[in-house]
């Protein structure tokens, strides 16, 4: 059974989880459409159709994950699902920060804007940008998984001999946790940099315009204003996220607390959902077809009462 404070952090985590698998799936479904209606799609395109089906995956496994440690331990413990949950796990969550990572440095490029002759050769060949980022995804999932192989051979021979001393034991899992994410730690390093700098580059621009309408501000600058806002809010959230993670990873040592695995589930539930409905706010065809949709339901749903009442007025 789980306590009150487990049961409310559960679910909002939950609660989290579901909207975060309604507005990702939207993204998707929205920008597949475009697809076919244009018969044409853009990196950006891509880009948002992967980051919102890899984060759906995300959300699944969290949460069957969270909810088989919770109340299927024993079970769920076994070294078969263990490790087919850990292959599957570090898959898609390369997948997930890999997307992040490609349209924080396509956004970076298309709205960055400085002199550097690093930053001019790299807006100039976004295609050979794009080619690199592959290389760099495919090079550090084959690192990861060859190291997570290595771990998890190495924990069924720990499983048989308990001779090891457990500190020695967190040591060794630390520096393997390190090693088997080496990858995610490259491309999380890489979309945070690229958020810095982006946010560096509109914040210069946002003081020239409004040095330049003596101090007030224009419609320009308020856009740049949100944009920045808009990757703060990325960045904490990601950085959530990992939070989140790590925290789940640090109860295996310690299974009875409960409490921190909910908390940490919740934490790292927070970053697929909210960021989703940030970019379908931010994004003008994403927002304009929210509304539509918004729309249609109030009509059915106005259809729908207007149809009840004229039932209910000639059955009385």
């Amino acid at each position: 059974m789980l306590s009150a404070a487990e049961g409310i952090l559960l679910s909002i985590a939950t609660v989290q989880a579901s909207m975060g698998v309604l507005g990702n799936t939207f993204i998707a479904i929205i920008n597949c459409m475009n697809w076919a209606k244009n018969k044409k799609l853009s990196k950006i395109g891509f880009l948002l159709i992967g980051l919102a089906t890899s984060r759906i995956f995300i959300i699944w496994i969290l949460t069957l994950d969270a909810y088989a440690k919770l109340f299927y331990q024993s079970k769920y413990l076994s070294d078969l699902p263990t490790e087919i949950v850990s292959y599957i796990w570090m898959t898609v969550n390369h997948l997930n920060v890999w997307f992040a990572t490609s349209l924080s440095i396509f956004y970076f490029l298309k709205i960055g804007n400085f002199s550097h002759c690093i930053f001019l050769w790299l807006k100039r060949r976004t295609d050979k940008v794009f080619v690199i980022l592959m290389g760099c995804l495919l090079i550090s999932w084959v690192i990861s998984f060859s190291f997570a192989v290595k771990v998890m051979k190495n924990n069924k021979v720990n499983h048989r001999n308990r001779t090891s001393e457990t500190n020695w034991k967190k040591r060794e899992f630390s520096v393997n946790y390190i090693l088997i994410n080496i990858g995610i730690i490259s491309l999380l390093t890489m979309t945070l940099t690229a958020c810095f700098l982006l946010i560096i580059s509109l914040w210069r621009h946002s003081r020239q315009m409004q040095s330049n309408v003596s101090g007030f501000r224009d419609l320009n600058t308020e856009v740049h204003v949100k944009a920045i806002k808009f990757l703060t809010s990325f960045i904490i959230l990601f950085i959530l996220y990992f939070i989140g993670v790590s925290i789940e990873i640090i109860c295996l040592f310690i299974p009875e607390n409960k409490l921190l695995f909910t908390f940490g589930f919740t934490t790292a539930s927070v970053y697929p959902c909210c960021h989703s409905f940030i970019l379908i706010v931010t994004n003008s065809q994403l927002k304009q077809a929210l509304v539509k949709v918004l729309q249609g339901l109030k009509f059915s749903e106005k259809g729908k009462y207007l149809r009840a009442t004229w039932l209910w007025n000639r059955n009385g």
